[in-house]
């Protein structure tokens, strides 16, 4: 099930985001995403969150963030992820917005399939002056 997020949900979520982002992103250091932790936390409720909650376990195993058109992010627990529970997400931000824009690290080769396949085109590519690593921004108009 999708549902909007709620404030109970802050700790499962930002575990989801430190722990994905460790994993997908290896070739940034662990500590840059420990040391944004506590900012994160504290703006991520101001963005418009959906999170992917399981049916039979009621157990939050991904979520979306956007910033208007936006998506900050897609972070699904990495043991359960390649279950379509990602694309669930995506499907309901397409679903309530026309266009949706995203940057993704050049080195995360499995998200920038991901997105090429749910027909999201490389707009521009950049460096992401907070890492210096490469990244496209990518979009999708429905």
């Amino acid at each position: 099930m999708i549902r909007q997020y709620n404030e109970g949900d802050i700790d499962t979520i930002i575990q989801i985001w430190l722990d994905t982002n460790i994993q997908a992103h290896y070739f940034i250091s662990t500590d840059y995403w420990r040391a944004n932790y506590d900012m994160v936390r504290e703006i991520l409720p101001h963005a418009e969150i959906y999170v992917y909650e399981d049916d039979c376990t009621k157990q939050i195993d991904g979520f979306i963030g956007l910033n208007d058109d936006y998506i900050e992010g897609i972070f699904v627990k990495e043991t359960m992820q390649s279950k379509g529970i990602g694309k669930q997400l995506l499907n309901h931000a397409k679903e309530v917005k026309y266009t949706l824009k995203l940057s993704v690290y050049q080195k995360n080769e499995k998200a920038i399939k991901f997105y090429l396949r749910e027909k999201f085109n490389v707009q521009s590519e950049n460096v992401d002056a907070n890492t210096g690593e490469k990244e496209f921004t990518m979009v999708w108009n429905r």
